[in-house]
């Protein structure tokens, strides 16, 4: 029944969009309504297609005798009043379904977790709530264990899976969140940090539709990699809306996808940036001592003075420099016509003449040169890509830096930009702004071009002399604006479409995962895309890897929001297994001895173990062959340090950075958010000494893997893994 429904609202869907898209011409908002609808009904069909896959999940039974099904979407019953048929599972009364428990069942008898494949009910595990009939004590852990244990000893698929039928109880607190200020997400390895982020956002769109569908949410990974995996949860979770992105690709039309030394990178993060940028938008607005300018048969003259003037009118307005030129070039227009005038003989010149002769000054290109030279039209790239580029502008930008420190971002032109570089960008285009004055241009061009074209297509339809003036021609019937406009292509664009093409969109909430390795800068990039400060940030402060990221939660929030953030956590391990977090804990103390590691819920019998070889790219084939064989159809990842990974994806057969792909070979960064059925750790020594934060490296590489883990390594393990267990090259 209720797949039936599903493909009634599906075909309901299907045919109203098809009607919407028959509709052509008429008025501009009949147009924008018939835009509306299109983006509407594909909307509801992408959501009755991602939501088919475990539409429903689960059931409650009430002592009243009301039962309730539990699914990804509402459906109701249209022939019953609209008698709900299933439950969201994002809805209030669907709570209990992941709270109740037999010490405090909220009214609820019974508890159903159903496992479905494709349309079939395949099983289903029954929690009794009753109280007078079960032990209270057994059904005060996990909600629906073996639903959850099912989840999370199947093998995984390349891509990340919703929770939505195992939500834990402190999952869901933190899920339904009040929607306004930030939330801090604080949990180790395989708390699912991630999908608690996820499946907030899918609340928060079903509760505060209204208020964030037109604003957009926006989702921040740490890569391209890490949003290729999850990006299937929302969209199952009928949330098809949202703009998943990474810091670096936050600027549009811009691909960052140059390589730097971390060091380079750290000291783009920094805070003190944003001084630098500020001092080298304000370097290219230049006063020199004398600016002479041929004009007509004349030589006019800029002096210091006449320039400083007109450089402290354009700034005393506090617009952007790009904006603030305008101020600038007037002034020096009307200094120059000044000296024009007065060597012509003002007593011989009319207003008309004067307005004349201002025009031709403007239109003059050596004054176009001169203006430009003095206070330049700038892009956010030419601005950085002349600082690097030039000595002499890096050091009056820089005075606070060392030689050292400049020589790590001077690089010659053409370089390619990297995901350090961006949050630089961003801050360069907001003090750069935009001069929108050809764009308005250029644009009204096109509209006059556009009804030129529509009158001759007019006058051609007129041309009939011998037409009876009884029947109706085009003409009589629309003028050439009219035709202009009703043949303007429009597309619709979703708010996340909207928002990835324009830099200055603001979010309604951001959610930001692996939020420890963001940079100072890059923070400040995120705070501007949201001023509400409505935020979800989610990581652990004991993975953070890279050598800009945060220390403490404090140290990012404080300078855009006090203390007025709130701090959750995430305590039980639902993907590590036990005898790997063992492992693990141990490198998480000497990262700092005070940290505690999250409790693993379950045991997978396999014990860790590590393998000295002789040589790394000769033994890797093989053992890469015996954990296939182990792990059946799961997949295998290969964690290699970052210098390694080319050379290492050569030599093992199959090997990928596609999660597609059974077996994958990747560094630690690229590795983060992501889990696996095996792991092998390659040189675990390399990973250390990779990084100043290399033992935050390790502990990452050490907890992807949900089945085993191995660690191969050619010269002495690290102390810190000497609870491994060594095994022999004949050991399977």
């Amino acid at each position: 029944m209720l797949y039936g429904r599903l493909d009634d609202l599906r075909e309901l869907s299907s045919k109203r969009l098809a009607g919407a898209l028959r509709e052509t011409g008429g008025t501009h908002q009949m147009r924008s309504e018939r835009d509306t609808s299109v983006a509407m009904y594909s909307d509801q069909l992408a959501q009755y297609s991602a939501v088919e896959n475990g539409l429903c999940f689960g059931r409650l039974d009430f002592h009243e005798g009301d039962r309730f099904y539990i699914g990804r979407i509402g459906l109701f019953d249209e022939d019953k009043e609209y008698e709900p048929l299933l439950m969201d599972w994002r809805a209030p009364a669907a709570r209990p379904f992941y709270l109740a428990t037999a010490a405090a069942p909220d009214g609820v008898k019974r508890r159903r977790h159903l496992r479905t494949k494709q349309r079939k009910v395949v099983g289903f595990d029954d929690e009794v709530l009753d109280i007078n009939s079960v032990d209270p004590n057994r059904h005060e852990g996990l909600t629906g264990e073996a639903t959850l244990l099912a989840a999370v000893n199947a093998s995984r698929t390349g891509q990340m899976g919703d929770i939505v039928a195992t939500i834990q109880a402190e999952q869901d607190k933190i899920i339904r969140t009040e929607l306004n200020g930030v939330v801090v997400v604080q949990g180790g390895p395989g708390t699912g940090k991630t999908a608690v982020a996820l499946h907030r956002a899918a609340y928060l769109l079903y509760t505060h539709r209204r208020q964030l569908a037109k604003r957009g949410v926006l989702v921040v990974g740490p890569n391209s990699t890490f949003l290729r995996y999850i990006g299937q949860v929302l969209p199952s979770l009928g949330e098809t809306g949202v703009l998943l992105s990474t810091v670096g690709e936050l600027f549009p039309n811009l691909t960052a996808t140059g390589r730097e030394s971390a060091e380079a990178a750290a000291l783009k993060g920094r805070i003190e940036m944003a001084e630098v940028v500020a001092h080298a938008v304000k370097d290219r607005q230049e006063a020199p001592a004398l600016v002479e300018i041929p004009f007509e048969q004349d030589v006019l003259k800029l002096d210091r003075r006449a320039i400083t003037a007109a450089r402290g009118r354009a700034r005393r307005t506090r617009r952007p420099h790009n904006e603030a030129r305008r101020t600038f070039l007037r002034e020096i227009i009307s200094t120059l016509a000044s000296q024009a005038v007065s060597r012509l003989g003002r007593h011989l010149l009319d207003q008309a003449d004067i307005d004349d002769i201002r025009r031709e000054l403007r239109e003059d290109p050596e004054v176009q040169a001169a203006v430009e030279r003095l206070w330049p039209t700038l892009t956010p790239q030419r601005l950085l890509e002349d600082l690097y580029a030039t000595p002499r502008l890096l050091a009056k930008a820089t005075p606070k830096l060392s030689a050292e420190e400049r020589a790590l971002l001077a690089r010659p032109r053409g370089s390619a930009w990297t995901p350090a570089d961006v949050p630089l960008l961003d801050e360069a285009a907001e003090l750069l702004g935009e001069d929108d004055t050809e764009a308005k241009a250029r644009a009204e061009r096109r509209r006059r071009q556009a009804i030129d074209y529509a009158q001759g297509v007019l006058d051609i339809l007129d041309l009939e002399d011998d037409a009876d003036p009884e029947i109706l021609m085009a003409t009589d019937l629309m003028d050439a604006y009219r035709l202009a406009e009703r043949h303007g292509v429009e597309r619709y664009e979703t708010a996340a479409e909207r928002a990835a093409a324009d830099r200055t969109w603001t979010f309604g909430h951001i959610i930001v995962d692996e939020a420890q390795e963001l940079s100072a800068m890059a923070w400040r990039t995120l705070m501007r895309r949201c001023p509400s400060k409505s935020m979800t940030v989610v990581g652990d402060i004991a993975q953070t890897g890279d050598i800009a990221g945060a220390s403490s939660w404090h140290e990012v929030l404080s300078p855009y929001v006090m203390d007025r953030w709130k701090l959750t956590e995430l305590t039980v391990n639902y993907r590590t297994p036990s005898e790997i977090m063992a492992v693990a804990a141990d490198v998480l103390a000497g990262v700092d001895p005070d940290l505690v590691p999250p409790t693993s819920v379950r045991d997978s019998g396999h014990q860790p173990w590590s393998l000295k070889v002789s040589a790394t790219a000769a033994a890797l084939p093989g053992l890469v062959a015996e954990e296939v064989d182990a792990i059946g159809d799961g997949k295998l990842a290969v964690i290699v340090p970052a210098a390694q990974v080319a050379d290492l994806r050569a030599v093992v057969p199959g090997a990928s950075d596609d999660l597609d792909a059974q077996v994958v070979v990747l560094g630690v960064v690229d590795a983060k958010g992501l889990e696996f059925d095996s792991v092998l750790v390659v040189d675990p020594a390399g990973i250390l000494a990779e990084s100043p934060r290399g033992a935050s490296d390790l502990y990452v590489a050490l907890t992807r893997a949900t089945q085993r883990l191995g660690v191969v390594h050619e010269g002495e393990l690290p102390a810190v893994l000497d609870r491994l267990a060594q095994r022999s090259a004949s050991t399977v």
